[in-house]
């Protein structure tokens, strides 16, 4: 089966200073992939290396079986993403905004009221965007990156600000959407606990280098939390660290 998302030898400098350091990452079809590091620690510049809103230096990036490089990627249409805050039209509703993304892309009308629903805001009526929560703005992003009904989401702190119940909630339409459209589901995150939750598999990232990816199955069944297994890796305490299984 062909994976989702497939990075090879992927590194980047900005002026001289390395971002991204030799990056491999195996993101299978079907799975919620939990990409987890500490703050700079390079997820989100991966990320845009993903969509290419920035270039890598040297390395491959292949999405949905597709190579990328830097002309026109048809691909991209199979894929919704969640890059960088969501930024909306405040005055207008929740469905005009749809349509503009509609128009932008150049996809039809008839999926717009199948992700309100889905992302439990299809009854905002003729509300301003501009009056909704935060977490009712994180759904609107949700339902925008879902309108072509894609086979890939790639979402880059999305529970980043959300209150508890909004983190709980954004987790099961994620779930849900993953459950029932079957979207593959590249997730970052500094928040361990939320990844554990939610993960088949979770790649660890530190200073720019994959430090390992591994099976939450795999830890689960060799009696292992996800925060021992992290603090191992660098270095900051758990269990020893030797043991543990680093994936590919």
């Amino acid at each position: 089966m062909t994976n989702a998302v497939e990075v090879r030898h992927l590194s980047k400098s900005i002026e001289g200073s390395p971002i991204l350091n030799d990056i491999c990452m195996n993101v299978r079809q079907g799975e919620v992939y939990g990409f987890l590091g500490a703050n700079g620690a390079g997820k989100t510049s991966l990320m845009k290396t993903l969509y290419h809103i920035i270039f890598p230096d040297t390395g491959t990036v292949c999405l949905l079986g597709e190579t990328i490089n830097k002309g026109n990627n048809p691909v991209f249409s199979r894929i919704g993403s969640i890059i960088e805050s969501p930024v909306f039209y405040s005055h207008l509703s929740a469905y005009e905004n749809m349509e503009l993304h509609c128009r932008y892309m150049g996809a039809g009308y008839e999926n717009i009221m199948e992700m309100l629903s889905l992302l439990g805001i299809a009854e905002t009526g003729n509300k301003a965007v501009g009056k909704f929560s935060l977490g009712m703005k994180q759904r609107l992003a949700l339902a925008r990156a879902m309108l072509t009904k894609p086979d890939l989401l790639i979402l880059d702190e999305p529970i980043n600000g959300l209150d508890p119940q909004g983190i709980i909630e954004v987790r099961e339409l994620l779930l849900r959407i993953n459950h029932e459209y079957r979207t593959s589901i590249l997730i970052s995150s500094h928040i361990l606990d939320e990844l554990s939750k939610i993960a088949d598999t979770i790649g660890i990232i530190d200073h720019g280098a994959m430090l390992a990816e591994v099976s939450m199955k795999e830890l689960t069944a060799k009696g292992i939390d996800l925060e021992s297994y992290y603090l191992g890796l660098l270095g900051g305490g758990g269990k020893n660290v030797e043991s543990y299984p680093h994936g590919n």
